[in-house]
């Protein structure tokens, strides 16, 4: 499985499974394997953490991870799979630093979901693929969300202040 390699962040989400989209074609287009990489932490990071242990504190994470990263493959491309060579990997560690750790050789090229803008966190906490952007080794692909996932976070708003939902809005 040497040689070029497209890299995926996999969160499951939509953002993500667009990126994934995107990988899988530039994978193709470029004659690459596909790695698709999914973050895992145990809740609170604590001992388990990446940082703190080499040892597996908390295998049944790891196996949720396993299977979450299983579920969004299926998702994304069906029980057919993308149409390149696959590698998926779960990785403990926080999404921005296994990535830019999986993205190692400047011949990789890194797709991540760009995610919706945050105005108040953003300069807190930048976003996965702002801190990918600026610290990568190689080419970063940002994907932009699907026009969709705006309208969507639009009517779970609506819903969650119990606001009135006019359908002609999500037309436009």
């Amino acid at each position: 499985m040497g040689g070029r390699r497209v890299v995926a962040g996999v969160s499951g989400g939509p953002g993500s499974l667009t990126a994934l989209h995107r990988a899988a074609d530039e994978a193709r287009l470029r004659g690459a394997v596909l790695w698709a990489v999914l973050a895992w932490q145990p809740p609170g990071g604590g001992l388990g953490s990446r940082s703190s242990c080499a040892c597996d504190a908390f295998p049944e994470y790891r196996v949720a991870a396993a299977g979450q990263l299983r579920d969004a493959l299926v998702t994304a491309f069906g029980p057919g799979g993308p149409g390149v060579p696959l590698k998926a990997q779960i990785v403990r560690g926080t999404p921005r630093a296994v990535l830019v750790d999986a993205a190692r050789d400047a011949d990789d090229l890194l797709v991540v979901g760009a995610g919706r803008r945050r105005r108040l966190l953003g300069p807190l906490w930048p976003s996965v693929a702002r801190h990918c952007l600026a610290h990568a080794p190689c080419p970063v692909l940002a994907v932009p969300p699907n026009p969709l996932e705006a309208q969507l976070h639009t009517v779970r708003r609506r819903n969650a202040w119990r606001l009135r939902l006019d359908a002609r809005e999500l037309a436009g």
